[in-house]
């Protein structure tokens, strides 16, 4: 049985529930993390919040902390009814995932490798946990991160990034594969921005220390 991650963005969360059934019924252990970007960003727009992102990364207050946490829940609430009644929802700062916080940020960390428990305790009972990306504190962490630290925790064997996108665009056209080591170089160059920058990142983590990570259509390989 080989255990996977799986990071969903919020705005293919519930889209994504064939997907990820599909591969648990192929023998899979999958774990599953999920963002809430685009909904996020509307609630704080709606509430006149300042929305700010440095990197590709979200820049949170306390006031938009609250937002990030009821979007979470709700997108959270979706995909379990989704997934249906294999889905453990799990919350990640009272589970006891840890970051390192990230001032210039605000109420952001940095997600550390971890096995948190209510993580092992649905997989020990066959269900599909379902990752909301917050840390003790409570922490905002990136969804792509979040994903990439529990793959590393959790011993995983592969990362992979659902997205409204077919792959990642090199100069135009869509690459069958890169390498972690390029894909890092570009990325220091200043080659990609946007939402890419988090997922080719923490996929390049992933696939540095032995995890096969896909980008829809793209492998990032060691």
């Amino acid at each position: 049985m080989t255990r996977l991650v799986v990071k969903v963005g919020g705005a293919v969360a519930a889209e994504s529930a064939d997907r990820i059934l599909g591969l648990r019924e192929e023998g899979h252990e999958v774990v599953v993390v999920h963002g809430a970007g685009p909904q996020i960003t509307e609630e704080m727009r709606r509430r006149a919040i300042p929305v700010e992102f440095v990197h590709g990364r979200r820049r949170t207050s306390r006031a938009a902390l609250d937002v990030v946490r009821e979007s979470m829940e709700a997108v959270n609430a979706e995909l379990c009814r989704a997934l249906g009644d294999v889905a453990v929802p799990v919350f990640g700062d009272r589970a006891g995932f840890l970051a390192v916080p990230v001032p210039p940020l605000g109420w952001v960390g940095d997600p550390l490798p971890c096995r948190p428990n209510g993580v092992l305790a649905a997989l020990a009972s066959g269900r599909v946990p379902v990752v909301a990306p917050l840390a003790v504190g409570p922490l905002n962490v990136n969804a792509d991160d979040a994903a990439a630290a529990l793959a590393l925790g959790l011993g995983a064997k592969r990362l992979v990034f659902l997205t409204d996108v077919a792959g990642l665009y090199v100069e135009g056209d869509i690459v069958d594969s890169i390498g972690a080591s390029h894909a890092t170089r570009m990325l220091d160059e200043g080659a990609f921005e946007g939402g890419i920058v988090p997922k080719l990142r923490a996929a390049a983590l992933a696939a540095g220390n032995g995890i096969t990570a896909h980008i829809g259509n793209t492998a990032v390989i060691a």
